[in-house]
């Protein structure tokens, strides 16, 4: 298993050989035979253990069984303990989310303090329970191939090794380990796949793991190959703001399996309603789906995708004087001046004898109306939009600057008749969007 490591780690991984690395220990026997392949192979590693605190002496004894071992190898050590069972409580997550949450968090922060990889133990068999995990919830092709070797600076080397292999070289090596009691239960779906169904297919077929395997390598090929036709089609189909994704709907409809590519698209948005997505295409406008960050919009002959913003439509903005300067929500400044001049979407002229402090800077509410600048008579702000054609989006996001809540400015759109300046006015401020 030695030489099988070492050139796996050659032919894949060789940055490892001249990089600082984080071995994930949990003391079980996975982890300890990395410990001894990346010793064997004179890397340079320290090692990073979790305390879950969930099996009480059972949890405190694998630390001091990782600690001694550490500590008689001369390896450095990084122990963190976390009340499991409270964290999941409070953010109403399972045990194993929470775990895996809080695991993988504190391995990036250990690694901001100068380390380069996170290295975890996790195996052939390991990567077979997680596919029938996830074929049983079902899937799209990613959850087919696998565990990834590879995701950002977390590496999982042993991923070509059976357990029956790792379990050999253990005996082999005389590698002390420790077992965790919570294995043998079969109250965790992964468990009893490991227990009662994993069993039967290796009764079946003696070279079942071989055979997952080759079905892994192809299945991830035909994953790059979507990865690639997805990014293709990309440039042709959407368009890209500065905060947001345009995906033009004329063109997507003209492609075959356009479901498939919003998939690819936007899985990594954080979106699960997918069948509400797809109905989106056909929707009316305004319609929209939230995902845990974002919000893909329905707007005419387009799909908007933005990052969710939890706007307050209470949130207001003060400005008590002519010398305030406005930093938040948006740079604003008013400064006087001799002359008046034709506004423009970063400013505008306004009559300082009409305005009254404080000014306000909120967003739209129902039955907002104002004069549109050049025109004669009042208009509904929603009218306004309606005609403007502002998305959802771009209504939630409009800023008004008011005074004593009459619209003195469309924030970088239009002002109010009631203020601007002219000819005649004797005290013209300029109000300008730095």
């Amino acid at each position: 298993m030695l030489i099988k490591f070492q050139n796996h780690i050659e032919q894949n991984f060789l940055q490892l050989k001249d990089k600082k690395l984080l071995l994930a220990v949990s003391g079980g026997i996975d982890s300890m035979v990395l410990i001894h392949l990346c010793a064997q192979l004179k890397l340079n590693f320290e090692v990073v253990h979790c305390n879950f605190m969930l099996r009480g002496a059972e949890s405190d004894a694998e630390t001091q069984f990782i600690e001694s071992f550490c500590n008689s190898n001369g390896i450095p050590i990084h122990t963190k303990y976390f009340d499991t069972n409270t964290i999941a409580t409070n953010t109403k997550e399972s045990i194993q989310i929470t775990a895996r949450n809080l695991r993988y968090q504190w391995f990036q922060e250990i690694i901001s303090l100068g380390f380069d990889y996170v290295l975890t133990a996790h195996h052939l068999d390991d990567s077979l329970e997680t596919v029938l995990i996830n074929f049983s919830r079902g899937t799209g092709l990613e959850g087919l191939t696998g565990i990834p070797a590879q995701n950002g600076n977390v590496i999982r080397p042993l991923l070509p090794f059976s357990r029956l292999e790792i379990e050999h070289f253990a005996a082999e090596n005389q590698i002390k380990w420790r077992e965790d009691s919570s294995n043998a239960s079969d109250k965790y779906l992964r468990n009893k796949i490991r227990h009662s169904i994993i069993p039967l297919f290796k009764e079946l077929n003696a070279g079942f793991l071989d055979s997952f395997q080759n079905t892994l390598n192809h299945l991830q090929q035909a994953e790059s190959l979507v990865d690639d036709a997805a990014k293709l089609v990309y440039d042709k189909v959407v368009k890209e703001e500065e905060n947001q994704l345009e995906i033009n709907l004329t063109q997507l409809l003209k492609l075959q399996n356009y479901q498939a590519y919003l998939y690819q698209w936007l899985k990594e948005y954080g979106f699960s309603a997918w069948n509400d997505i797809y109905d989106l295409v056909e929707a009316q406008s305004g319609k929209q789906v939230f995902s845990e960050t974002h919000v893909l919009l329905k707007d005419r002959e387009k799909l908007i995708l933005s990052e969710r913003k939890y706007n307050n439509k209470e949130e207001v903005y003060t400005i008590e004087s002519m010398t305030s300067k406005v930093n938040i929500p948006l740079n604003l400044e008013l400064c006087k001046v001799v002359n008046h001049l034709e506004s423009d979407s970063n400013c505008i002229f306004v009559n300082e004898d009409a305005l009254k402090f404080p000014l306000t800077i909120r967003k739209w509410q129902e039955g907002d109306y104002f004069y549109p600048a050049g025109m004669n008579g009042k208009k509904k702000l929603s009218k306004y939009f309606k005609d403007e054609k502002y998305s959802l989006l771009d209504k939630e996001n409009q800023w008004l600057l008011c005074a004593e809540d009459q619209i003195v400015w469309i924030i970088g759109k239009r002002a109010d008749n009631r203020f601007i300046a002219n000819e005649t006015t004797k005290n013209p401020i300029k109000i300008e969007i730095n």
